[in-house]
Order: structure tokens, then sequence, then C-alpha cells
């Protein structure tokens, strides 16, 4: 059962990696007509999958006592930032609103649906490339393979895989060899393969429940 608040703090704030991988897009992309072809296939997989939020299938996921517990949290740590900072309450406002909205969001199963089925849109299509090549711009490890390696992370992690990747082959097979990479065992196997996935899970759930009775925000 622990699995299911830290699948919530993984997506506390995606603003941030969002902004990044348009930051890293956009340098991809800026040669123009001067890209070479395997260059404009990385740069149109990384905006493929940038187009899927992946907030609203986690969240969805999350049973409502712990997505509750934990969104409560978070409005607590924007508003009390918000009275340490003064002159950046409009920002931190915005952020509490959009706190509010998620939430509001999270009401429609409308938003759910849609979210899967554009999960399931990408990962079809990245079925069939997988057929063709190794990775996904051809046989060479890129930026985006960087990007779809966490989507299979969180799918994994909120225990959907069978139905996710495990009924696609091709897409199997790469995760298996993508879980190899010394990379991968660094930076997301460190602490979410075995194991260790329920101590780093535990720590993060005592962390925000130690915080919240301490009303350390």
């Amino acid at each position: 059962m622990l699995i299911i608040p830290c699948s919530y703090i993984i997506i506390l704030f995606p603003w941030t990696a969002r902004r990044y991988i348009e930051r890293i897009a956009e340098k991809v992309s800026s040669g123009g007509n001067n890209l070479n072809p395997s260059s404009r296939e990385v740069v149109r997989w990384m905006h493929k999958i940038q187009e899927w939020d992946a907030m609203y299938l986690t969240l969805f996921h999350v049973p409502e006592k712990y997505r509750l517990y934990v969104s409560k949290f978070l409005r607590r740590v924007i508003i009390a930032r918000m009275a340490e900072c003064p002159d950046l309450a409009g920002a931190y406002h915005c952020k509490l609103r959009e706190a509010y909205d998620i939430d509001d969001k999270l009401k429609n199963a409308e938003v759910s649906r849609r979210s899967e089925n554009h999960l399931v849109r990408l990962l079809d299509e990245v079925e069939l490339k997988l057929g063709e090549t190794s990775y996904l711009a051809g046989e060479e490890f890129t930026l985006a393979d960087v990007m779809l390696i966490p989507v299979l992370a969180r799918i994994e992690l909120l225990n959907l895989e069978e139905e996710y990747i495990n009924s696609r082959p091709n897409i199997a097979d790469y995760w298996v060899l993508a879980k190899q990479r010394p990379s991968y065992k660094k930076v997301i196997g460190k602490y979410f393969d075995g194991w260790r996935r329920r101590k780093t899970l535990l720590k993060t759930w005592c962390f925000i429940r130690i915080r919240s009775m301490l009303r350390k925000f």
C-alpha cells in the first residue's frame, strides 16, 4: 500500500520537468532545416512524448484518502511559502489555484479517460516503431529514449505494467534492456527496483506525515 503515496509525490511538480524538456527540445531543434533526419526524428518523438500529461493518469490511480492527504499537505506548503516570501505571493497564489484546479478535474472521470486514451495511442505508436528499430529514433539511444523511460517507470510504479507494457512485446523487450542500462540503475533503479521501492516509498510517506504532525510546512 505504500506505493500509492509516493506515486503521487513523483508528480508533485510536473511543470518543472516540462520546462526542462522544452528547453532541451528547443536546443535540439534550433538547427532548423540543418537538422539531419535522425535529429528531426528525435525531436518529433520528444514532442510526442511530452504531449502526454502523466499527472492525471497517475493521480486517478491513487486512492482518494492518500491523494487528498498529500494535496492538503502541498497546499499548506504553498501557503507557508507565500507567507515567508510576500514578494512572490502572486506566483504562489497561481500555484495554489492550480492545485485546487487539479483537485476539481480529478472529480471528472472524463479527464482520466482522455489521459488513458492518449497513453494508449502513444504506446501503440511506440510499439510499432520498436518493431522496426532498437530505439525510438533508430539504432542509437537518444534523448527520445531518455524521455520514454520515465513514462515506463511510472507505469511500473503504479503496477500497471501488465496492461500497458507487457501487453506490447516490443515495449516489454525494450523495457527489460532499458533497466539494464547503468544510467537507469543509478537514477531510477537505485530507488525503485525491488525492495528499494518500498524503502523509498516509506521514507517519503513518513516525511509527509511527520512534517504534517509537526506543522512544518
